[in-house]
C-alpha cells in the first residue's frame, strides 16, 4: 500500500505513456537509425536549457515550446540528411554528430548556471517521481492519444517509409513529406517525455521493447505487444526497485528494461533466434 501510495501517477503514467515510445521504436529500429530518439532527445533538452537560461522554469510553457522548436529544426535535419545523405556518409553518423554537439551546446550554456548541475541531471533523468497530480500525467496521454490517431489514419504511408521504404519511393509516395510529418510527431512525443522522464528513459522505453519484440515476433502486432509487455513490466519492477531500495527512478527503470533484454535476447538464442519482422 504504501509504494501505490508513493509511485501511484508515476507507476500510471508508465503504464499509460509508454505504449506510443513502444510503437515508434519499432518505425525506429526497422528504419536503422537507433540514435535518431537520442538525438532528438538532446535536441529538445538543449531548446530547454536554452529556455533556462532566459529565466523560464523547467515547466513552464515556454520552456516546452523552444524544446518544440529546437526538435522541430531537429526534424528538418533529418528528414534531409535522409535523401541526401552520402553513401560513405551513413545517416547514422550524421545523427551521432547532432546528438554530441547538442549535449555539448546543453553543458556550455548551463555552465554559469547556479542550478546548472541539477539542471543538466533533470534532462538525463528526468522528474517521474514529481508525478503526482491527474493532469501531468493526462495532459501528456491526451497528445500521445492525438499522435496516435495520425499515425492510425495515416497508418499506410507511416508503415510504407519504415517497413517498405523501396517500395514507398517506387510507389510515388512523397518521401520527404511524409519522412518530415513522422519526425515531427516523434519529436513531439520525445519532447513531452523529455520533460518527465530525461532523455535516457526515453531511449529505452523507445530502443528496448522494440528490440527484444524483434527478437521474438515478426508481425507487427505481436511486435507492439511484446514490447508494450516488457516496457510495463520492466516500469514496474523499476518503480519497485526505486521505492524499496531508495534508488532515482529513471535510472532504475532504465537498468530494469536492460536485465528484460538480457532475458529476452537469451530466450531468444534458445529458440534459434528471432527473424526480421513484416507488416
Amino acid at each position: 500500500m504504501e509504494f501505490f501510495n508513493i509511485m501511484k501517477w508515476p507507476l500510471i503514467a508508465s503504464l499509460l505513456l509508454p505504449g506510443l515510445l513502444v510503437y515508434l521504436g519499432l518505425h525506429i529500429v526497422r528504419r536503422g537509425i537507433i540514435f535518431v530518439d537520442l538525438a532528438l532527445a538532446q535536441v529538445a533538452a538543449l531548446g530547454a536549457c536554452v529556455s533556462i537560461l532566459q529565466g523560464h522554469d523547467a515547466h513552464d510553457w515556454q520552456t516546452y515550446a523552444w524544446s518544440v522548436g529546437f526538435t522541430l529544426i531537429g526534424a528538418v535535419i533529418f528528414t534531409f540528411t535522409r535523401a541526401r545523405a552520402h553513401h560513405q556518409v551513413p545517416q547514422e553518423a550524421l545523427i551521432g554528430i547532432v546528438y554530441v554537439v547538442a549535449a555539448a551546446a546543453g553543458i556550455v550554456l548551463l555552465s554559469n548556471s547556479p542550478n546548472g548541475n541539477e539542471e543538466l541531471r533533470h534532462t538525463l533523468v528526468g522528474e517521474l517521481l514529481h508525478l503526482q497530480k491527474p493532469e501531468h500525467v493526462f495532459r501528456p496521454f491526451a497528445l500521445y492519444a492525438v499522435i496516435g490517431v495520425v499515425h492510425w489514419i495515416f497508418r499506410r504511408q507511416f508503415l510504407a517509409l519504415s517497413f517498405e521504404p523501396e517500395g514507398a519511393v517506387s510507389g510515388k509516395l512523397s518521401v520527404r513529406w511524409w519522412d518530415f510529418l513522422f519526425y515531427a510527431l516523434f519529436g513531439a512525443v520525445v519532447t513531452t517525455f523529455v520533460q518527465i522522464g530525461g532523455v535516457l528513459l526515453v531511449f529505452s522505453y523507445l530502443i528496448v521493447p522494440a528490440v527484444c519484440a524483434n527478437f521474438l515476433a515478426r508481425k507487427l502486432g505481436a511486435l507492439f505487444l511484446i514490447g508494450w509487455l516488457v516496457a510495463t513490466l520492466s516500469s514496474v519492477l523499476g518503480l519497485y526497485a526505486s521505492s524499496r531500495f531508495d534508488l532515482p527512478t529513471g535510472a532504475a527503470i532504465v537498468c530494469a528494461l536492460g536485465a528484460a533484454l538480457v532475458l529476452v535476447g537469451g530466450l531468444a538464442k534458445l529458440r534459434g533466434g528471432g527473424k526480421p519482422a513484416s507488416e
